[in-house]
C-alpha cells in the first residue's frame, strides 16, 4: 500500500505542476506567481510523501526556475552555497570528530555517573546526557549510542527489582526520556537540529537579519532546560512513578562501560580541545571581536575552521595519523545540506513572486489577537510535525509564518522562532522523529504508552513556546 501511495505521489507532483502552468493566462494571478506555485506544489508533494529522496526534490528549482524564467542559473544556485549551510556543515564535521574517537560516549557516561544510582537519578542522568549531546550531534546518532547502554541498565534493574510494576514504569520512563531528550536538546543550538538552521537561513535571506550562535542559545537553552525539566517530572513523578529507589550495581555497570573506553587518549583530548575552543568562539564571538578590534569571527567562519582543523592536525607524524580522514565524511548528511538550499531558493521565489504575501493575506483576512495567531501557528506546527518530516515542514511553513507576521505588523521573530522550535517537539508517534522510532524499536514501549505521555508534552510545549514568545525572545531580539 505504501509503495502505491508513493507512486501516486510521484505522479501527482509533476501533474499539479502541469495543471498550474495551464492557468498562467487565467488572469487570476500574475504568471510568475502561478509558475512558482506549480513548482512549490510539486516540491511539497514529493517532500511530504517522500516519493523521491528529499535531497533530489530540493534540486528541482535548479532545473525548473531557469527554464520558467523565474531566476537565472547563478541566482538559483546561490542559496545552495549560503553561509548558513556551511555553518551546519562545520557543525557536522565537529560531530564526526566526537563520534570517531568515542568522546561523545565518555561525556554521556560521566554525566550519567554524576546524577546517582537511584532509579530516577539514572533516568535524569540519561536525559541530561542525551540532551547535551543532541545540542552538538544529530539526535539520531545520540539515541543510537544511548539505547544500548540504557538496555543494559534496564536488564540490571529487572534482575535487581522485586517490583514488576515499578520496573515497567522505570523502563518506559528511561526509553521515553532518551527519545524526548534527544528531540529537546537540539532546540538549544543552531546546529542542534535542521529546523533551527532552516529558520536562521530564512531570517538572513528574507529579512536580512543575522542571528548569531550566542543569540540563539540565549533563546534555545532556557526553553530546552524548561522542557527537559517538565518532561522529567511528568514522566517520573506523574505518569510513570516507579518507586524503586537505589539500584544495586548500577554504578558498577556505568564504571564498567567507562573502563571499556580506557584512559583518555591523545586523540580524545585533542578533539575535546578543538570542540571546546570552537564552542567558546561561537558563544563569545562579540567580546572576542571587540578585543581584536575587527570582526574576524563569524559563526560560519568559526565552524569551518573547527572542521578544517579536525582534518589538518596530525596525531602521529610518523604514522601519518590524523583526527579525521575524508572517508569519515561518507556519514555526513549531504542530503540535508541540499535540502536547506532547495528550501531557501523556493522561499526566495515565493517571496519575489508575491505568493507568500497572497498566502499570508488569505490567512489573516479575519484579524485575530496576535497571541491567538501565535497559538494557532505553534499548535499547527507541533501536531503537523507528528505526521511529516520536521525538515520538510519547516522549509514550507516558516516563510509563510514570516509573511503572516509582516502582514499583521509584528516582529517576524516573535512568531517564527516559536514555530521553528515547535517543529522539534514531536513526542506522540514513533514515526514523528528518528529518536522516537529508535526507542520504540527496542520493544520496551508500546505506541499507546508513547502517545499517552506525548499528548501531554505536546500540549505543555505549546504553552511553554507561547510564553517564550513574549518573554525570552522579546528580551533577546526586542
Amino acid at each position: 500500500m505504501k509503495n502505491y501511495l508513493r507512486l501516486f505521489s510521484l505522479i501527482l507532483g509533476p501533474t499539479l505542476f502541469c495543471i498550474a502552468l495551464t492557468c498562467v493566462d487565467s488572469g487570476y494571478l500574475n504568471p510568475e506567481t502561478i509558475k512558482v506555485l506549480g513548482v512549490a506544489l510539486w516540491m511539497v508533494v514529493w517532500w511530504v510523501s517522500d516519493a523521491a529522496p528529499m535531497a533530489i526534490t530540493s534540486l528541482l528549482p535548479i532545473v525548473l526556475f531557469p527554464a520558467l524564467g523565474i531566476f537565472s542559473l547563478s541566482e538559483v544556485t546561490a542559496p545552495y552555497a549560503s553561509p548558513i549551510i556551511f555553518l551546519f556543515m562545520g557543525g557536522f564535521l565537529l560531530a564526526l570528530g566526537l563520534e570517531a574517537h568515542g568522546l561523545h560516549k565518555r561525556i554521556a557516561l560521566n554525566l550519567i555517573k554524576i546524577t546517582g544510582t537511584s532509579a530516577n537519578g539514572i533516568i535524569l542522568g540519561f536525559m541530561i546526557a542525551t540532551a547535551f549531546l543532541s545540542m552538538w550531534i544529530s539526535n539520531t546518532a545520540t539515541t543510537i549510542m544511548m539505547l544500548p547502554i540504557a538496555l543494559s541498565v534496564t536488564e540490571l534493574v529487572k534482575n535487581d527489582s522485586i517490583d514488576p510494576k515499578g520496573f515497567k514504569h522505570f523502563s518506559i520512563s528511561l526509553m521515553l526520556g532518551i527519545a524526548y531528550s534527544a528531540n529537546i536538546g537540539g532546540i538549544a543550538t543552531i546546529i542542534g537540529t535542521p529546523p533551527n538552521v532552516i529558520f536562521v537561513g530564512y531570517a538572513q535571506e528574507l529579512l536580512n537579519i543575522e542571528i548569531s550562535f550566542a543569540d540563539w542559545m540565549l533563546v534555545g537553552t532556557p526553553i530546552c532546560i524548561v522542557l527537559l525539566t517538565i518532561t522529567y517530572f511528568l514522566i517520573t513523578k506523574v505518569l510513570h512513578k516507579n518507586k524503586l529507589g537505589k539500584i544495586n550495581n548500577a554504578e558498577v555497570l556505568i564504571q564498567k562501560e567507562l573502563d571499556k573506553l580506557g584512559k583518555w587518549k591523545l586523540e580524545e583530548k585533542m578533539v575535546a580541545f578543538i570542540f571546546c575552543l570552537t564552542a567558546s568562539m561561537w558563544i563569545f564571538k562579540t567580546p572576542i571581536n571587540s578585543l581584536l578590534g575587527f570582526p574576524l569571527l563569524e559563526d560560519t567562519f568559526t565552524a569551518i575552521v573547527g572542521g578544517i582543523v579536525m582534518f589538518a592536525i596530525p596525531t602521529d607524524f610518523r604514522a601519518k595519523k590524523k583526527l579525521l580522514y575524508w572517508k569519515e565524511t561518507q556519514r555526513l548528511p549531504w542530503g540535508i545540506l541540499l535540502l536547506f538550499g532547495g528550501g531557501m531558493v523556493l522561499a526566495k521565489a515565493m517571496a519575489s513572486s508575491g505568493l507568500v504575501d497572497i498566502l499570508a493575506e488569505s490567512i489573516t483576512q479575519n484579524p485575530l489577537p496576535i497571541i491567538l495567531v501565535s497559538l494557532i501557528l505553534i499548535a499547527s506546527t507541533l501536531f503537523l510535525t507528528e505526521l511529516m518530516s520536521n525538515v520538510a515542514l519547516s522549509s514550507i511553513f516558516i516563510p509563510i509564518v514570516i509573511a503572516i507576521a509582516l502582514q499583521v505588523n509584528v516582529n517576524p521573530l516573535l512568531l517564527a522562532i516559536p514555530v521553528t522550535l515547535a517543529a522539534s517537539c514531536a513526542f506522540m508517534m514513533p514515526v514523528s522523529t528518528p529518536p522516537n522510532a529508535i526507542v520504540f524499536s527496542s520493544g520496551n514501549i508500546k505506541i499507546i504508552q508513547m502517545m499517552r505521555v506525548g499528548v501531554w508534552l505536546n500540549i505543555i510545549s505549546i504553552f511553554v513556546l507561547l510564553g517564550a514568545t513574549y518573554s525570552i525572545i522579546k528580551w533577546v531580539f526586542g
